[in-house]
């Protein structure tokens, strides 16, 4: 069987590694120290985490094993572990919880040696007790130009020259994964030279695949860009970040659940519309589905972005919810509550409540707040949008 390119070029040594330069003296530290120490690399995928950790393990002359947390169960990894003194487990985070916990007198003994790999938020995925016992090590996604110097070593196994534009055209459609990237040099092996031009190979190559994590950081770090760029009224940076959630096949629903909470939080009251056009855009996306979806979407993107912004409505019954917190609920006053029964009537219920409807403009003078809140203010107005039109007729009452 034909090895494949990726296996091929992986390097040996922290020499023939490319990328994580962040990481150079530290790797260089656990390679010639004298006491390895169990070590969890995170990362995005393709960032070269198995292979730092194989290169460190191979370093050591020590008999290791590596194996896939997904495709082994704890039975079998005891099995597995027997003579063994480095074990490198890839994708720590799909072992459970309680799963996890096997390691903790292994490691704490010094029995074995754990080289860990995972894509997710270890303060998340991994157990607070087995991370303590471990160095953690943040690996980066690799720069156009890491992935460059990558593909020019993949040329002399191809023994073929590659056009530049092609390379960086590969470069820029794997999104910083060295996989993927190979993989799509791997889909080259073959291929006529006269194919390689770059406006030949749009047409030759496989739809590439955004790698999206929905319960990793690479989701919510999507999210929060598409919400901040509509929260900055950035339409272009807004649409990007909305292409990037569904290329990477996000579901549309939390993406709509996101638009509905930004025209609320980020526009509110600046723009009444904005929520309204959000809930359609839900009721839309449901309706026509995927992939035309995305239209709908896109539409209530801009808008949102376009739109005035306020966050009174927000930022008021924060306010109002932190007095609550602070002071307790105070007793509504007499004159609110509803005198539904006679026993009610004889307390005060009711009495001296001013029905604003039989007044001119259905408005008149009347406490609401409690007493020892009266006087009390939590929304205050911006002037954006339609919000100083409710501004003036708030003044024009409070006479303020």
């Amino acid at each position: 069987m034909q090895k494949p390119l990726a296996e091929i070029l992986r390097p040996q040594t922290i020499e023939e590694f490319v990328g994580q330069e962040h990481l150079r003296t530290r790797l260089r530290a656990m390679i010639k120290g004298k006491r390895l120490q169990s070590t969890l690399f995170f990362g995005p995928p393709g960032s070269g985490k198995s292979t730092l950790a194989l290169i460190i393990a191979g370093e050591q002359n020590r008999k290791y094993v590596r194996l896939s947390a997904p495709e082994t169960g704890l039975g079998e990894l005891r099995k597995k572990l027997a003579g063994i003194e480095i074990l490198i487990l890839d994708e720590l985070h799909r072992f459970s919880k309680a799963q996890q916990d096997f390691f903790l007198p292994l490691l704490e003994t010094g029995e074995i040696i754990l080289l860990a790999t995972t894509t997710e938020n270890p303060s998340f995925s991994v157990t607070r007790q087995l991370l303590s016992r471990m160095n953690v090590l943040k690996l980066r996604s690799l720069s156009r130009e890491e992935l460059l110097e990558i593909g020019s070593r993949a040329e002399d196994v191809f023994e073929t020259k590659i056009p530049e534009k092609s390379l960086e055209m590969l470069a820029a459609l794997a999104g910083g994964d060295a996989r993927t990237f190979l993989n799509l040099l791997e889909y080259l092996r073959g291929i006529d030279p006269d194919d390689l031009d770059p406006e030949k190979l749009k047409a030759i190559l496989p739809d590439v695949v955004i790698r999206g994590d929905r319960e990793g950081d690479t989701h919510f770090e999507l999210a929060s860009a598409l919400i901040k760029s509509i929260r900055g009224s950035d339409p272009d940076a807004s649409l990007y970040y909305l292409a990037c959630l569904l290329e990477s096949g996000e579901d549309p629903r939390f993406i709509c659940r996101r638009l509905i909470l930004s025209a609320s939080e980020d526009v509110g009251l600046a723009e009444p519309m904005a929520l309204p056009m959000a809930v359609s855009c839900q009721h839309a996306v449901e309706f026509v589905g995927m992939p035309e979806g995305f239209i709908p979407l896109a539409e209530t993107v801009v808008y949102l972005a376009l739109a005035p912004k306020s966050n009174t409505a927000y930022a008021a019954y924060l306010t109002a919810q932190k007095e609550i917190r602070t002071n307790g609920p105070k007793p509504v006053p007499l004159h609110l509550r509803n005198p539904s029964t006679s026993l009610h009537k004889e307390w005060g219920y009711g009495q001296g409540y001013k029905y604003p409807h039989v007044y001119p403009e259905s408005w008149t003078v009347q406490d609401y707040l409690p007493s020892e809140l009266s006087g009390r203010k939590f929304y205050y107005p911006k002037a954006q949008g339609v919000e100083p039109r409710l501004l003036a007729w708030l003044k024009k009452r409070r006479k303020i």
